[in-house]
Order: structure tokens, then sequence, then C-alpha cells
């Protein structure tokens, strides 16, 4: 019997399981998924978990039963790799492996900033975004929330926010010129305006010194503050980091062609923990996961896999509230209602599979 145990019910771990379910799964397999919750959640909707205009029910979806699959829902404390054993907290038995995908996905990078880890929230998952709607929701009128960090996950959660709770006093600490770096300069201007139009103090510039439960202090000056939200950057799961493997200069392992870890190719690697040209995301998970299980796939029934395509990426969409909304499709720049519509779409279709 062959032993597959995917670490992660995220978009790569899931994708693959839902991939070897659909093609011709060796008889002989057994596979194996470890994650910290019996269901599968959409983390690009974490940001409405947070700002309480979405119920959590509403981004999970229920991992399939099938007589080839185990679950293990628990929280992994040891990837040995020497010994292929996975050890689960409060558990006297390791889970054994032949063959592994790693997908872990990533946490905060708080940069070694003093009391960023200790005084604000996070988005990075679920059960952290629960944690942080009910601060929110708590908060009084006219109450202060600040959100450090203004790439696409700061955007949409001050935007969100806003949507939320009209009556609160929304900063967002950018640490550039201008937010959303990575995207067009019309998208640029174009969500700048929404936050002028929304009453949503943009600080550019910014470079947050250290944090303090009721305040965050930012170049030199400190103001107060009730709720403070982190989306500042991330790095791979701290289990992943330490790893023996060879990585790259953000911690990501470095990988083959196969998506290997070159120095045991029994184990694969997948999304946010994996060495890549392309900047995090959903859609890069899910379309390496695709490539992974058709790797898996051949291996698993003894052929010669194939060399991967290279991934072409679709660009990327993001919302401002419930209604408004930016992205990059076609190699264009679109804003407006469209891309928040096609934004719902790809939420749709995701649960629906």
């Amino acid at each position: 019997m062959k032993k597959l145990v995917i670490l992660g019910g995220g978009y790569g771990g899931f994708k693959i399981l839902q991939k070897l379910l659909d093609s011709d799964l060796s008889l002989d397999t057994r596979i194996t998924l470890v994650d910290r919750n019996p269901y599968h959640s959409l983390k690009t909707e974490f940001y409405s978990i947070a700002a309480g205009t979405t119920s959590d029910k509403d981004v999970r979806t229920q991992f399939p039963t099938y007589e080839q699959v185990d679950y293990a829902f628990g929280e992994i404390i040891q990837i040995d790799t020497e010994n292929e054993q996975i050890w689960l907290k409060d558990s006297n038995e390791p889970i054994t492996y032949d063959y592994l995908v790693i997908g872990l996905g990533c946490e905060d990078n708080y940069h070694g900033i003093e009391g960023a880890k200790e005084y604000t929230h996070s988005v990075q998952s679920i059960a952290k975004a629960r944690h942080a709607s009910l601060a929110i929701g708590n908060l009084r009128a006219y109450g202060k929330v600040a959100v450090v960090g203004a790439g696409l996950s700061g955007i949409e959660v001050a935007s969100e926010i806003r949507e939320s709770r009209q009556d609160l006093n929304i900063r967002l600490l950018d640490r550039g010129d201008r937010v959303l770096s990575a995207f067009d300069s019309k998208i640029q201007e174009y969500v700048e305006d929404w936050f002028a139009a929304n009453d949503v103090e943009v600080l550019h510039n910014a470079n947050v010194d250290y944090v303090e439960k009721d305040a965050v202090c930012n170049n030199g000056a400190c103001f107060p503050n009730d709720v403070t939200i982190w989306t500042a950057g991330v790095r791979p799961h701290y289990l992943v980091r330490s790893l023996p493997f060879e990585k790259d200069e953000q911690d990501k392992i470095k990988l083959n062609d196969y998506y290997q870890v070159p120095e045991q190719p029994n184990v694969y690697v997948v999304g946010d923990s994996a060495s890549s040209k392309h900047s995090p995301s959903a859609q890069l998970a899910i379309q390496q996961a695709e490539q992974i299980a058709e790797v898996l796939n051949s291996v698993l029934n003894n052929k010669e896999p194939e060399i991967p395509k290279e991934l072409k990426l679709k660009g990327a969409l993001g919302s401002l509230g419930k209604s408004d909304g930016f992205g990059n499709m076609f190699k264009l720049p679109f804003t407006g209602f469209l891309p928040r519509l096609a934004k719902s779409g790809v939420l749709w279709l995701n649960k629906r599979h």
C-alpha cells in the first residue's frame, strides 16, 4: 500500500486531493489529509469574516468522503522528513508516509517590530479572522481601527470594515507612496479616490516603530488606537522554515521541475511555501496543485511523469466592499462593479467545486 499524506487542506492541498480523486487513482494508494479544521475554507474571503459582513459558514466547504481517503484533524507539531513521520499535538502515534505534500500556507511576518505579534489581529486563518471580527464588532461608536499594510489584503480589510461600520475611524498605513504597488497606476488612483470618498485615512510612507495595546507608533509619533489589523507581509509556516531543505531568500523551499524537493523527491511542496517567481496567491496554489496532482498520479501508477508546463496566471481581483472592486483582467486594468462581479463569480465557482 502506497501512503500519500497531504499537509494542509487549503487551496493547494484541497485541489490536489480533488484532482487525484477525479483521476485514475491507483487502488493500492491510501491518502491522508491533515488539517487543523474539519473543513476547507476560502482564505481569500477572510477579510469579510474579520469585518463581520460574511458568516464563516459561507466561506467553508466540506472535505469529500471517499473510501481511499482518511482525515486527521489537529495541530501539526513536527514534520520528521528523516523518518518520514508527521506528529500531531496530543497524539501518541505518528502518521507515516511514502509520499508527502506540504501545503501549510503562510503566517504573518512581523519584521521584528516590537508589539506587533502581541497587539495586532490577523486574517491569516479563519480562527484569527473570527477574533478580529469580535474585536471590531464590539467597538464603541466612533472607535479607531488601524490596518497596517496596503497590499491587496490591507485594501480589502479596510474597505470591508468601512462597509460594515460607517461610524468607525479607519486608518490605513502604507509603506510606499501609493497603495497596491503591484497594480496598475489606474487601479492605484481609483482605490485612493475610493478611500477618500469613503472617509478612510491613508498614511503613506508609513514606518511602524512599535505597537502597543492601545496605540500604533509610526515615524516617531504614537496615535491612540482600539484595534490594529496586521497585513504587512507574510512568510512560510514556521514548520516549513525549520525543515532541512534548501530555501530561497524568502525562506521558501526550492524545488525541481516536478515540484519535488531535490534532496527528497518523495516530498512535494505547493502554495506559499514553494519557491516561485510569482507572488503568492490562491490562483497560483491551485495551478501548482493541478500540476502536482498530474505528477503524483503518474508516480503512484508507476509511470514516468511529464515535466509540467510553465504556469500562466490570469490576473488578480480585489474588492472594495460588496459592490465595487478592481483587477487586472486580460492584461488590462479594470475598476468598478465588473471586477467585483468577477470576484464573486470566482468565489461561487470555488464553493461549487
